[in-house]
């Protein structure tokens, strides 16, 4: 009696935690016909992977979580099986949305409340840069609300959809990122490990790490070097028609920041009408850098610039906000270099990448953040982006540290 008793028990648990953690009811997705980027996650690969890392790490077990706290779990969402974040086409690089279904809405409004969101009217909310939209069972969630009414749009209509198989998509790791573009979708795997998320796609025949040591060695903020393949897909985000009328084919760049003294000088009078000159000094955040063009059309380059009102009188480039600099036009194309403080190219290593370091000074930069956002990002040691003919790669590093990334914020 107690074998079959336990056995029951045995089978009851691992039934509970088949349901709870493995089981996945649908792996259908809608998505936005519009959608030119759609992030995948499954959410119980990113459950176990929490209560794995949690089990290893005793003492979070009992935290200082407040009573009677609604968490996003239980706040009246129903969490899919594969959540989907998406941007849509001619939108913002930083518009960023999903959609729920909610389950209890007066659940919902109470977590709203409870998380200090503010009202803002016509059933939407907002808390720094979250915005909520409810409308009726379902509520879209966004980094703006700029577009909450094409994405209602789009959603509802079952013309304006796609549907495929998040399954099938989501073979390795935690996620995947699938890209639409014009020469056709690519879908690259997203890992999760202790100190780095690492975005690549299947193959294996581009290795990084050469390239990221070498870039490892400088003291640049930022280092790039792209091919017109590379600007022409990076550029259209903010300008679908740069590459095609810029004739720019090549780019090149070192950025180093450094903490410089500025000088504010304020006017007043003394009780004579006298003018008295005041200065004052405060301490900001100066780039020096180094950028090169190469153009397969010089002269139309230039044209292009001059078109666009980017060169001054001064022969400064106006379009990199970052005064004073030198536009100077070389053999086969030109170079921006700024004049307080010149610095040289660090590298020229015949690839595609970008290398951004984290750098102190970069906070600065950052004051409407909150402090989880900055904390976050300080934690941040690098970024690094690669691209080899059809291989492309994605790694943010952050800084050593005890806690797995799933368990740190």
């Amino acid at each position: 009696m107690k074998k079959k008793l336990f056995a029951f028990v045995l089978l009851l648990l691992a039934g509970t935690v088949y349901f709870m953690f493995y089981y996945q009811k649908d792996t259908k997705i809608f998505s936005p016909k519009e959608a030119d980027a759609i992030i995948l996650i499954d959410t119980k690969k990113l459950t176990r992977e929490y209560v794995y890392s949690l089990v290893g790490h005793p003492s979070l077990w009992f935290g200082s979580k407040k009573k009677n706290t609604i968490s996003f779990r239980k706040s009246g969402v129903e969490i899919p099986d594969f959540l989907q974040v998406f941007h849509l086409k001619n939108s913002k690089v930083s518009n960023w949305y999903s959609a729920f279904e909610l389950e209890d809405w007066k659940t919902f409004l109470s977590f709203l409340k409870q998380q200090k969101f503010t009202d803002l009217g016509n059933q939407v909310f907002r808390k720094d840069q979250i915005f909520i939209k409810i409308l009726g069972k379902n509520l879209i969630v966004g980094s703006s609300s700029d577009d909450f009414d094409r994405v209602n749009v789009q959603l509802s209509n079952n013309s304006q959809v796609n549907l495929f198989d998040a399954d099938s998509l989501v073979t390795n790791g935690l996620g995947s990122i699938i890209l639409n573009t014009k020469k056709g979708s690519h879908n690259l795997s997203v890992e999760l490990r202790h100190d780095e998320i690492e975005i690549r796609n299947q193959s294996d025949s581009y290795d990084p790490f050469p390239l990221i040591s070498k870039l490892l060695k400088t003291d640049s903020f930022l280092e790039t070097e792209l091919n017109a393949e590379n600007i022409k897909s990076f550029s259209s985000i903010f300008d679908e028609t740069f590459a095609d009328s810029s004739f720019i084919n090549q780019m090149k760049a070192s950025v180093h920041l450094e903490e410089v003294n500025d000088t504010i000088i304020t006017y007043s009078y003394d009780d004579n009408f006298n003018e008295i000159e005041k200065k004052t000094f405060q301490k900001i955040i100066q780039p020096n850098y180094i950028i090169d063009f190469q153009s397969l059309n010089p002269e139309k380059t230039e044209l292009y610039f001059q078109n666009k009102k980017w060169v001054n009188g001064q022969n400064q480039f106006t379009a990199i906000p970052f005064q004073p600099n030198l536009i100077t036009q070389q053999s086969k194309g030109f170079e921006i270099k700024s004049t307080r403080k010149p610095i040289q190219q660090s590298f020229n290593l015949n690839e595609n990448y970008i290398f951004v370091k984290n750098n102190p000074l970069l906070l600065s930069f950052l004051k409407t953040l909150s402090s989880k956002e900055k904390k976050m990002i300080s934690d941040i040691d690098y970024i690094f982006y690669g691209n080899r003919n059809q291989d492309y790669y994605l790694k943010v590093q952050f800084k050593k540290d005890d806690l797995p990334l799933i368990l740190r914020w």
